[in-house]
């Protein structure tokens, strides 16, 4: 087993907790991890993206060589189009469809979702609306974790618990918030795949 992934979004957007989730479940299941996150600009509003390798065997390099990722996983649609030279022919993109948008210049959303629509394999999901219908705007992370869950090859119940450990201060009911986010990212993912 081996997954390259690339999480991209602007700083704010929970891409760090996606990692860790992600990486946690890894642990848990005895696999082996290696992380590299550039933050860039990573305030608020700011790129930032992580390198996330997963195997069953040891990892040589925390950076996933152009072209090789088999995942990109982005809460901002601008960003998943900026990582697509890291993509292997056969990847996936997984990505939010509401923009972030951070600058004077950002593209018109129907050229982003035209260039988006256009990929041979991905899901393409309004994680913030799906998250506000749930009750947490703050939670459209874990709604593209659950669409990116069907294609990572780890045991879903490994991302759920790994979400119950990281959030479990927080609260019971910020965990079942991010739970039903987690679980209806991944319901919509399996009825596009």
């Amino acid at each position: 087993m081996k997954i390259d992934i690339i999480l991209a979004g602007v700083g704010g957007q929970g891409i760090l907790s996606i990692a860790t989730v992600i990486g946690s479940a890894a642990l848990q299941q005895g696999l082996y991890l290696k992380q590299a996150e550039v933050h860039g600009m990573s305030q608020r509003g700011g790129d930032v993206q992580s390198h996330l390798r997963i195997s069953d065997r040891d990892i040589a390099s925390d950076l996933i060589p152009y072209g090789k990722a088999d995942l990109i996983v982005s809460v901002e649609p601008m960003e998943s189009l900026r990582y697509l030279p890291m993509l292997s022919l056969q990847g996936w993109v997984i990505t939010n469809t509401t923009p972030f948008i951070n600058i004077n210049n950002y593209p018109k959303e129907e050229d982003l979702l035209g260039e988006i629509n256009k990929l041979p394999r991905k899901v393409a999901i309004d994680a913030d609306e799906i998250a506000r219908e749930i009750g947490s705007v703050r939670s459209a992370n874990m709604v593209i974790l659950g669409a990116a869950s069907p294609f990572i090859n780890m045991d879903f119940s490994m991302l759920e618990q790994a979400v119950k450990n990281i959030f479990g201060r927080k609260g019971e009911s910020i965990v079942n918030l991010n739970i039903a986010c987690l679980q209806a990212g991944r319901d919509y993912a399996q009825k596009v795949k």
